[in-house]
């Protein structure tokens, strides 16, 4: 007997979301929440009079849409048009055939094997830039990180020849663009609005500006001749399958692509990851054990990388606790089901990371930050309900390079320095990805 399927999710009205419209542009997720916990783990949101997006927090779903069925779906319009007006069209927000030749030509670049040439600027880099840390005052850490990670992927990008105005000009652009895209997805009834006020022509115009330095820096490495073995030479290495090169524009979105996605989320996870380490002292101090025992080791990078177990665990739970992508979007081709629901064409699917690793389905004590859950001695499996980097065909490029460079930062970090305790609750700012809200902190030397 052939099942029938329900076509109709639990709805939240046009009406609804209007009514709590201002809340949301500050922080979706309690409203998210909210609706959930009323309709269950799947629901439909009314966005619109004829608009609509399904939100779900069913960790089945969404590895069905990313492995199982991956080839059923696609990236909504949220990056296929709005972030790659921004950005361009590389590999984030590319797709179909566009994705699959930009991923080939890539991938190589981001094998640890390759990654191993940057390790030495990487370290050098985090150096610099956890010296303007300011010991035993309260500031907010996260604009220390995020410099940082700024400063890295720049770095490992172009090695020398771009200078601090340059840096600034680039960083000041993703983030001030990055803004501007969330308030046109919270208030897409607004829209009208930022286009005729000449506001989203603003922020265009200043990516074109953008542009027009990373050219330039391209041209004078090309015109240079001199190899530094860093991202951009890899790039400028790649070959297509019919042996062309990239041609000047899609490097350009490579490279936007690469300090929107590269920076934003390990400054984030950094930052929870500190936050965390706060409020919990036993953790930190074990950190601090294994950071100054790898210190004192005298052993290569990559070894120091593979032996920072106990911190990889500490950073694996606090992208679990704060997942810096905490929403992953996707649109079915043609008609589907999700359970004993039936799809239809064309449904923008919005699945909650957020809700997902904080969901009793899938963890123990989900509220609490417990690094062992991570242990690889123990038999516990998550990799089908934690989604840090995605999963499937389409899991973050920089996954590798991400986690090198978050376990180097903990490592020179807490092996010199200590956190003063805090109580007080964590507080987020959700935008296009998860963002800290007044990380402050206070630091001091640490004695071992």
């Amino acid at each position: 007997m052939t099942k029938v399927l329900n076509t109709d999710f639990p709805r939240v009205g046009f009406l609804r979301f209007l009514r709590h419209a201002s809340n949301i542009v500050k922080n979706p997720l309690p409203f998210h929440h909210a609706n959930f916990e009323r309709l269950g783990d799947t629901f439909e949101l009314r966005i619109g009079p004829a608009a609509s997006v399904i939100f779900s927090k069913n960790a089945d779903y969404l590895r069905y849409t990313l492995q199982k069925n991956q080839r059923n779906y696609t990236k909504s319009k949220i990056q296929t048009r709005d972030l790659a007006k921004y950005v361009g069209r590389g590999l984030l927000t590319a797709e179909g055939d566009h994705w699959q030749r930009q991923r080939k030509l890539i991938q190589p670049a981001f094998h640890k094997k390759q990654l191993q040439l940057l390790l030495d600027t990487m370290q050098k880099v985090i150096a610099v830039e956890l010296q303007k840390i300011k010991l035993d005052e309260a500031a907010n850490i996260h604009e220390v990180f995020n410099d940082l990670a700024f400063q890295t992927v720049i770095k490992t990008l172009f090695s020398g020849g771009v200078t601090a105005e340059q840096i600034a000009q680039l960083q000041r652009t993703t983030e001030e663009a990055q803004q501007m895209m969330v308030k046109e997805l919270r208030q897409p009834f607004l829209v009208w609005w930022f286009k005729s006020s000449g506001k989203i022509k603003k922020h265009l115009d200043a990516v074109g500006e953008a542009r027009k330095v990373l050219k330039e820096l391209v041209n004078q490495r090309r015109a240079s001749g001199k190899r530094y073995d860093d991202l951009l030479d890899m790039l400028l290495d790649a070959r297509y399958d019919d042996g062309s090169e990239i041609e000047e524009q899609q490097l350009i979105d490579e490279i936007l692509i690469l300090f929107v996605a590269g920076h934003e989320t390990t400054s984030n996870a950094l930052t929870f990851t500190c936050e965390l380490l706060a409020r919990h002292p036993q953790v930190l101090q074990k950190v601090q054990q294994e950071a100054l025992a790898l210190t004192r080791s005298g052993a290569d990078i990559m070894t120091m990388l593979k032996e920072a177990i106990y911190i990889q665990q500490v950073l694996q739970e606090s992208m679990r606790l704060y997942p810096p992508a905490y929403f992953i979007d996707r649109v079915n081709y043609k008609e589907d089901h999700l359970g004993d629901y039936r799809l239809p064409e064309d449904s923008t699917l919005l699945f909650s990371v957020y809700e997902i690793h904080r969901s009793e389905t899938y963890w123990e004590r989900p509220l609490e930050f417990d690094p062992d859950r991570f242990d690889p001695q123990q038999p516990r499996q998550h990799s089908d309900y934690y989604f840090p980097f995605g999963a499937g065909p389409r899991m973050c490029i920089g996954n590798n390079f991400a986690m090198y460079e978050m376990i180097l930062v903990v490592i020179q970090l807490f092996s010199a320095f200590s956190l003063e305790e805090k109580t007080t609750p964590i507080q987020i700012r959700p935008l296009i990805t998860l963002k800290p809200k007044d990380a402050i902190l206070v630091f001091h030397q640490y004695e071992s």
